[in-house]
Order: structure tokens, then C-alpha cells, then sequence
């Protein structure tokens, strides 16, 4: 079983995603990882992001096994990530690395943005997380400083709609929601109430 989950920033896909892994036992793909560690690689070989050949052969490199979790976690690597991941060529880069993992024997479930269109687009169950926008530049803005990141709420809240902009208007691989994928809104639900929801519409595909 592949089950693809997509949604913007801190619409709680990722948290919804590790917890259904654990509850239907498949391996788990956070694919934003991917563009957040291409991002600060790029960043740390100075390379300029206009330069597409060159963050493709970034992307092309990547190790999985070598992605620092606290450093791709952090604003500037949020900020990052969407603008690599609006390279065609970075994208297409870590496509196989993405597909390959979705269809190892027994299945898998990965989160992002592209994985219901895209990546997975014949995935047994699709969703597509999403919050309003104040909603979500809250959380994150939480999380943010939690970790000791100096930023205020309103530039949280401008990155984020900067963000939303620029992965709903590239012109590869759009976030949007797949036609057939299942909208789970959490903007007024707790975790434990959007993973519960979350499980039974897995479920009932299941089922169906």
C-alpha cells in the first residue's frame, strides 16, 4: 500500500504521516527533508540558487544517511527548500530517489507536496493536509522559537504566504491537491483528532 500525503508548511502532514507509518507499519519519506538538505548544501558551498546546474548536481549528490535533522529544521532552510524546489532540474534529481522508495515491496508512505500528482500519482490513498494561514505561521513560529530561532510572528507569517506563493505558482510539480485525494483540514483539530481522522479515511479506502 502507498499512501501519498501532501499539504503547505505546517498544515501537521508530516505529524499525520509518521503516525500513520507507525499504525499501518510502512517505511516513511519526510520528501521535504530532500529539498531542506539540498537547500542548506547549497547554502554552504556558496552557490548561488539562480544557478540550476549547479543545485542539480547538489540534489544529485545528496546523502540521505548524512542529512543533519537540526539544520534543515530551521527558517533558512524552510526558505530554502522552496526555492530549490522550484529548480525543474533539482526536482528531477531526486524524482527516482523519491519513487524508488514508494515502491519497494510492501509499500511505503511519504509526505510533500508533488507525491499524489507527481511522485505517486497512482497511490492507493491520497491526502492532502492543509490549515488556514495564520493557523499554520503560528505553529511553526512556535516550534521556531522553541528552538531558540529569533523571529517574530509576522515574519513567520509573511514567510509563510512567500512560501505558499511560490510552491503553488512554479511551474513544476505545483502543490495542489491530487483530483482523487482526500482534504483533511486541521486548522481547529488536535493531533491526537487529525490523526484519528486520518487513519479512517485510510481505512475506509482499505475497505472500499
Amino acid at each position: 500500500m502507498i499512501i501519498a500525503v501532501d499539504g503547505p508548511l505546517a498544515s501537521g502532514k508530516g505529524t499525520i504521516a509518521r503516525a500513520l507509518a507507525t499504525r499501518f507499519s510502512l517505511p516513511y519519506l519526510d520528501t521535504g527533508s530532500l529539498y531542506r538538505a539540498t537547500g542548506i548544501a547549497v547554502l554552504d558551498a556558496g552557490i548561488d540558487p539562480a544557478d540550476t546546474a549547479a543545485c542539480a548536481t547538489i540534489a544529485r549528490a545528496l546523502d540521505i544517511g548524512g542529512i543533519d535533522e537540526a539544520r534543515i529544521r530551521t527558517a533558512e532552510a524552510g526558505a530554502m527548500a522552496s526555492r530549490v524546489a522550484s529548480i525543474p532540474e533539482v526536482r528531477k534529481a531526486l524524482f527516482d530517489l523519491q519513487r524508488a522508495f514508494a515502491t519497494q515491496p510492501g509499500g511505503a508512505i511519504l509526505d510533500g507536496r508533488d507525491i499524489g500528482t507527481v511522485i505517486c500519482p497512482d497511490a492507493d490513498v491520497k491526502l492532502y493536509v492543509t490549515a488556514d494561514t495564520e493557523t499554520r505561521a503560528t505553529r511553526r513560529w512556535h516550534e521556531l522559537v522553541a528552538r531558540g530561532e529569533t523571529i517574530t510572528l509576522d515574519e513567520m507569517l509573511a514567510q509563510t504566504r512567500e512560501r505558499d506563493r511560490r510552491d503553488a505558482e512554479r511551474d513544476d510539480a505545483p502543490m495542489r491537491p491530487a483530483d482523487d485525494a482526500t482534504l483533511l483540514d486541521t486548522s481547529s483539530l488536535s493531533i491526537d483528532a487529525a490523526v484519528a481522522d486520518a487513519v479512517a479515511i485510510v481505512e475506509k479506502r482499505q475497505k472500499a
